[in-house]
Parts: C-alpha cells; sequence; structure tokens
C-alpha cells in the first residue's frame, strides 16, 4: 500500500527505517513472535544516545515518548506475559501515541485496532459474517469475517482496544475469557471452531478518566489487566520540546515549508502548564478551566497558528492569532471557562510586566478576543 499521500501515516511506516534498523542488529532475548526484543523496543520508543551504523548509513533512533520511562519499561514486559496492558489518564496524555509505538515495534503493525464507542457490538470485537458466503457455502471459514480480536490471535500479534470505557459494560466483558484462556470459540463451525492465540498475542486497551463511570469496566475484566496511569507532562521545557517535535512532523508530512517558532512554543507551553496547574509562574492562583489542557491541544493550537501564517500571512506566527485559537480551544467544552481565561491573561500580563514583557506583552492582544 502506498501511504505517501496519507494524512497520517502508521507508525511503522513513519518510522520504517528505524525499525529495520533495530530488527537487523538486535541481538538480544525475544518474547515468541515479537518482531524486537524488550531491550530494542525500549530504544525505539526513548531513543538512543548513539546513532546506529546500519546499511552503510548512520540511522538516529529518535525520542518519541516523552514522559515518565520506567512506565514504558513496565508497559513492555507487561506484554510479553499473559496479562493485557490497560493506559489510562487524561485526554491528551498520549496513550494512543504509545500504544501505536509499542504495537508497532512489537508487532510490526499498529492498524490491528478496535475504536470503542457506543455502538460498538460483541460481533466487531470478535468475528460476523459474510451473510452472501454463509447463504451459499454455509458457516465455513470462508464466509467468517475476522475482527481485529480474532486476527491477533490468529496471527500471534497485539490488538489495540482503544476507548474501551466508551464500549457498554456487557460488550467489554466479552474479552474476559478470551483474556482468560486465549481461546476464541466460533460455536458455528463445530469442531473446527476453536481459535487458539499465538504467541505474541495480547492486547492494549486505553481509557481517559474523565470517561470513569460512562461504562465502568467490571472487576472481573480489570483483572486480566495491568493498569498504568499516563500523566500529563508537568515539565514546561518538555511540553515545549514535544509540541515543537510534533508540529515539525506534521509541517514536513504535508509539505509546509515553515520552521516552528521556538519562543512561540515556549509561551504556549507555560500557558498550558500555567493553566492545569491552576498557578501562574509567579505563584498566584488561577481558576482552572474545566477544558482538556493537553499537550495533544496544545500541539493542534500550534499548529492551526502555523497553517494560518503559512496560507494567509508571511510565515511568522501572530500571537493574536494563536490567542484566538486557544481560546477554542478552552471554551469548546464549557463556555464559562472563557472568565477564566480572562482572568489568567490578567494575572499574566501583571506577573510578566505589561508592555515590557517581549512577546509575553502580546497578551494583551487577548482582551479583544474575550469581550
Amino acid at each position: 500500500m502506498d501511504y505517501k499521500m496519507d494524512l497520517k501515516p502508521p507508525v511503522e511506516v513513519r518510522y520504517r527505517e528505524e525499525l529495520e534498523a533495530l530488527e537487523a542488529l538486535d541481538t538480544e532475548r525475544r518474547p515468541l513472535n515479537w518482531k524486537l526484543s524488550p531491550k530494542a523496543v525500549r530504544t525505539f520508543i526513548l531513543g538512543s544516545r548513539e546513532p546506529l551504523e546500519w546499511n552503510g548509513r548512520r540511522i538516529t533512533i529518535r525520542k518519541k515518548y516523552f514522559g515518565n520511562d520506567a512506565l514504558v519499561e513496565r508497559c513492555i514486559i507487561t506484554l510479553a506475559g499473559s496479562r493485557g496492558l490497560m493506559l489510562v489518564g487524561e485526554p491528551g496524555t498520549a496513550k494512543t501515541m504509545l500504544s501505536e509505538l509499542l504495537s508497532a515495534a512489537i508487532s510490526g503493525t499498529s492498524m490491528n485496532t478496535i475504536q470503542g464507542t457506543a455502538g460498538t457490538t460483541e460481533d466487531m470485537i470478535k468475528y460476523s459474517w459474510n451473510y452472501a458466503l454463509l447463504l451459499a457455502k454455509g458457516p465455513v471459514r470462508e464466509a467468517l469475517v475476522p475482527s481485529p480480536l480474532y486476527v491477533g490471535m490468529e496471527q500471534g500479534i497485539l490488538t489495540r482496544f482503544e476507548e474501551i470505557t466508551r464500549t457498554p459494560a456487557e460488550i467489554q466483558d466479552s474479552l474476559i475469557s478470551v483474556l482468560s484462556d486465549k481461546v476464541l470459540n466460533v460455536p458455528e463451525l463445530g469442531e473446527e471452531g476453536l481459535l487458539f492465540a499465538r504467541a505474541g498475542f495480547n492486547v492494549i486497551g486505553t481509557a481517559n478518566t474523565r470517561d470513569k463511570g460512562v461504562n465502568e469496566m467490571s472487576s472481573a475484566l480489570k483483572r486480566r489487566f495491568n493498569f498504568e496511569t499516563v500523566m500529563p507532562v508537568r515539565d514546561v521545557t518538555m511540553e515545549k520540546q514535544i509540541i515543537l517535535n510534533e508540529v515539525q512532523e506534521l509541517a514536513r508530512e504535508n509539505q509546509i515549508e515553515m520552521e516552528p517558532d521556538e519562543d512561540v512554543a515556549e509561551i504556549l507551553a507555560s500557558t498550558y502548564h500555567e493553566l492545569r496547574e491552576g498557578v501562574s509562574s509567579m505563584g498566584h492562583r488561577i481558576d482552572r478551566p474545566s477544558a482538556v489542557m493537553s499537550t495533544a491541544e496544545a500541539v493542534s493550537v500550534y499548529y492551526q497558528t502555523m497553517l494560518t501564517a503559512y496560507y494567509y500571512g508571511d510565515s511568522r506566527m501572530d500571537m493574536g492569532c494563536l490567542v484566538q485559537n486557544l481560546v477554542g480551544a478552552v471554551q469548546k467544552e464549557n463556555g464559562e471557562d472563557l472568565e477564566k481565561l480572562r482572568g489568567y491573561f490578567q494575572t499574566v500580563i501583571r506577573d510578566k510586566g505589561g508592555k515590557e514583557g517581549g512577546l509575553w506583552s502580546s497578551y494583551y492582544e487577548a482582551r479583544k478576543y474575550l469581550r
């Protein structure tokens, strides 16, 4: 398949060269049917200090996940065992990205995925039928339409289950027997209907904590997973770097010939950090908005501003446009958050010294978008 024109190529395509180099040079112990050893999976996600010499080239394995390194190591070890992995946390904490990276490195594909919604049914998780073939030939394997879970078991690869708590509880529980016994039964196929999972199969689930209680997971299903909580980025410098890395990648993929402005990225990272923590850099209390102030949202705000500068301006980041995009991101869930954002800007203007505050002084411009 040609991914050159795709808006978002899968992880295994974006980092194909890195994965190929790691696999070719990997001499460490690896679980059955894994593409890479646990050590090489860790290197792929967290990066390496020195480039790899492979195929006459120097391949740099760059850091892709900025967070808790120990958490990544625990996730890898969980997937080498018998329990599934459940990543939980606030929206926008890179749970999906981490899931994709793990799947690409371990199984060679990140696309064997179930998307949890209120409309997810059991046949979307296990299997369904091609009814034309079913009527013509009866219940035979040829007429069966395998789900991502079925494919994962059959091929010995990871199955990702995104936003599992959006799925009705009784549908979630269809995973219990599969995760316990690693067997899926298709009664219609008779004696040939037992599918035993190949080595390498496991499940990575994600759930955001804001959905807690929408469809609470049963205790029986929880026991089949090891839970890892993915926390928001707490370091402003790291958050700035994530914004720059992600925006540079988006710009490259979409042929946007414009370099990100580091100063603007620092301002945006500081803004999100202070709004999320409810404290300004000078220690003044701030009313935290109810909106999701995640790093992923910050990347979106920055990229939208960058696109505006590229297509409408002179490729210079416009702070007024940045503020407009920030306002849109903050108030989309609750209109009352606009007043909290107004209070934040007033605090920042006071903290940064008003018009003497360099780029921060552009927050004076924010007031006209907050009326």
